[in-house]
């Protein structure tokens, strides 16, 4: 405990009960009003696609673009949409553009947040 907290502990104690319940009541108010708590979201950085992007390319730049989100969330789904790709033949367009909704749409679910 630092010397501010053992300070108010303090203070706390000195307290009628009715002015102690004043005092929670009035650090729940300043603890729900504190704004320094609430995250700020960056925005994605967009890279542009290359000529003849791969889906493992495009994995990559979504990636980069979207640094702001837990890969992990996102590891089912693209690796299903690369297996798909790989093992399935499924047209690498295709799975690109829905890499690129499934990467937008995490980012609008992390927002909402």
């Amino acid at each position: 405990m630092n010397k501010d907290e053992k300070k108010l502990l303090h203070l706390y104690r000195c307290l009628t009960a009715e002015d102690q319940f004043s005092l929670l009541r009035f650090g729940a108010f300043l603890a729900q009003n504190n704004t320094e708590d609430i995250a700020v979201i960056d925005d994605p950085q967009p890279i542009e696609a290359s000529d003849n992007e791969t889906v493992i390319g495009a994995l990559k730049r979504l990636s980069a673009s979207y640094f702001m989100l837990d890969k992990a969330l996102l590891l089912s789904e693209t690796s299903t949409l690369v297996t798909q790709h790989v093992t399935q033949g499924r047209a690498k367009e295709a799975v690109i553009e829905e890499l690129e909704m499934l990467f937008k749409t995490h980012y609008e679910k992390l927002k909402e947040k």
